[in-house]
């Protein structure tokens, strides 16, 4: 999500009466915006906010899960799901 009040990438972290609570994706001080101050985050954004998502491995991974799930296999894209897994606790701590 974006905090179209300041610009912000934000991560949704809950909901307390008619206000979202937010952070910045790689954590720290959560802050409180209205729902209409929200907005989805474009995938270009998304990737810029994400250094995951300039890995090589996460890239192949999906890449992997893309091509099961347009053969329609399940059990290959269970596979790839559990690779991610594995791979963001060991590459992404």
């Amino acid at each position: 999500m974006v905090d179209t009040g300041n610009g912000t990438f934000a991560q949704v972290m809950g909901r307390i009466g008619p206000r979202v609570q937010v952070r910045r994706p790689e954590g720290g001080r959560e802050w409180e915006v209205p729902p209409t101050a929200l907005r989805l985050a474009t995938f270009e954004e998304c990737r810029a906010a994400d250094p995951a998502d300039r890995c090589d491995g996460c890239e192949r991974t999906r890449e992997g899960r893309r091509d099961a799930e347009a053969r329609g296999d399940k059990s290959a894209m269970t596979d790839a799901a559990v690779l991610m897994g594995r791979h963001q606790r060991e590459a992404h701590p």
